[in-house]
């Protein structure tokens, strides 16, 4: 079930008759940072076996850029049938350190394991967005960032994980930036939003030029 979510407040660029924006994703980081920016919008998940197509195009010689738009484009081209006229975002986000490929962990136990394997490393994140509109893809926008993670100690992990909870097991890195998952790091470069997991910026420029926020 869809479900339609409003901005907190308004703002100068929301507009009341904005053409439909459906998230076609269950990431509450997303929905949150597109609410923040006054964009409406309407949450509509994919069901998606993202390990299988990652698979797939691992086998294939894929790179972590072509993941992230492959899954973004299958994600918002399994809903776009469901919103006939909308325009449907997907996006993801793919963690890649030293040639290996990093997953949402499943426990705790997965989380510290992802934080020992990036101690002391730089890693790349990309995020990749894809707009559909009645099945065809009309805009696409991928971008990365590198972030350089200090040695991290067992014991700091641990306590970590035990201050954050849950929320270590809902991104790629077991961390959130815009939380304490700012201080596992020494270095950042690239775009914020990017690294929170949508190419924000030129996303909301496409959202200007349709109408679904004011110019």
């Amino acid at each position: 079930m869809a479900e339609p979510l409003q901005p907190k407040r308004r703002v100068a660029g929301a507009k009341p008759d904005a053409p439909s924006l459906v998230l076609a994703s269950k990431s509450a980081a997303r929905r949150q940072m597109l609410l923040d920016a006054g964009v409406p919008v309407v949450v509509d998940s994919a069901g998606i076996d993202e390990e299988s197509v990652k698979a797939g195009l691992r086998a294939e010689g894929a790179t972590p850029h072509e993941v992230a738009e492959v899954l973004a484009e299958l994600k918002a081209t399994r809903i776009s049938p469901r919103h006939p006229g909308a325009l449907v975002l997907g996006a993801d986000q793919m963690l890649e350190c030293e040639g290996k490929w990093f997953d949402k962990p499943a426990d705790t136990a997965g989380a510290a394991a992802h934080l020992k394997a990036l101690s002391g490393q730089s890693h790349r994140l990309i995020a990749s967005a894809v707009i559909v509109k009645d099945g065809t893809r009309i805009w696409h926008q991928v971008d990365s960032a590198e972030l350089t993670m200090r040695p991290l100690s067992d014991a700091f992990i641990a306590a970590y994980l035990d201050a954050v909870g849950d929320d270590a097991l809902h991104s790629v890195g077991a961390y959130q930036l815009e939380g304490l998952g700012a201080q596992l790091f020494t270095r950042v470069r690239g775009d914020y939003f990017t690294v929170l997991g949508l190419p924000l910026l030129p996303l909301l420029e496409f959202l200007r030029t349709h109408g679904v926020i004011a110019r």
